[in-house]
Order: structure tokens, then sequence, then C-alpha cells
């Protein structure tokens, strides 16, 4: 009996050992490489060795385009969730695509930031990770997930101890 990928997957994370990988996995993972590089990678700028994609150029209509990159980044997050990638990398993923959404919309900086962050370029290659190194990819997206709540936390609680001060100060 054949499991479904997802299926197949949990019983990577709980030490069974993975079939090869469907024709139908990798012919998707093809696709979402080259949709990566289209929105990432596919122009070349002249004299340099840098790369833009169309997300970058997207990007430059205000708001609506970077609306638009968030959508197109989001599907290939979509379909690695439809392939039973692990909550901590689909987490990691979402992350990429959240700095790509919120600093991308920042006029002129935000398009520059959004050419060299490439999100999606990132997000394949977390997923291509996940497919060959399951175990590794899950356990190393768990720690960056860790150390980026820490220093989250961290960060809130300076912006209190600060707001803290300046209050004690105000009022003194």
């Amino acid at each position: 009996m054949t499991l479904p990928p997802a299926i197949e997957r949990e019983r990577v994370l709980e030490g069974e050992v993975l079939g090869p990988e469907s024709e139908a996995e990798r012919e998707l993972r093809e696709r979402l490489n080259f949709l990566a590089w289209l929105l990432d990678s596919s122009i070349p700028i002249p004299g340099t060795r840098f790369t833009i994609g169309l997300d970058a150029l997207i990007g430059l209509l205000p708001f609506i385009g970077d609306l638009v990159g968030v959508a197109a980044s989001s599907y290939i997050l979509a379909e690695a969730n439809r392939m039973g990638v692990g909550k901590a990398i689909l987490a990691r993923m979402a992350f990429n695509v959240a700095i790509e959404g919120v600093i991308g919309i920042v006029p002129l900086f935000g398009d520059i930031f959004d050419a060299a962050w490439k999100a999606n370029v990132k997000n394949v290659r977390l997923l291509n990770a996940w497919a060959e190194r399951p175990h590794e990819t899950q356990r190393a997206s768990r720690l960056f997930l860790a150390l980026l709540t820490v220093a989250l936390l961290a960060f809130f609680a300076a912006c209190g101890f600060l707001t803290y001060l300046l209050f004690r100060w105000l009022l003194s």
C-alpha cells in the first residue's frame, strides 16, 4: 500500500525509512525551483554578478506590487505544506516571506532589500534540504525558531525597559 507523501514524511520524522521521492514530488520541486529563480534571480544586472527577479520589478509598484510578490511567495509555502513539510520548516519559510513583505513595503529601500533577500530561493533551498535530509532540516529549523523566539522576547523586554526609563525620566 502506498501512503500519501505527507504521511510518508511524518513516518520519516518518527524514525521510519522514507521511500524514494515520487515522480510528482520531483516535478513539483523542479517547478518550484523554476518559480523561485523567475521571481528572484532571472534578470542579470549588466556589469555585475548580481541578479534580480520579477518579484523585485513587480515590487516597484507601491503596495500592490508588494502584495502580489508576497502572494507569489506564499504559493511556494502552500505547495511545501501540501508536500507535508514539517511545521518548523514551514514557519521558517513563512518568516522569510514575512520579512520580504514587511520590509518590501518601504519605498525604494524595500525593493533593494527584496532583490537581495531572495526569500523564494531561500524557501526552495529549505524545501530541497527537507526532501534530502528531513531530520537535519527539521532540527535546524526548530533551532532557528527557538533563537528567533528568544531574540523577540529580548527585544520586547528591552523595549519595555526603555519605555520604563523614558517614563521615569519624564515624570522626574
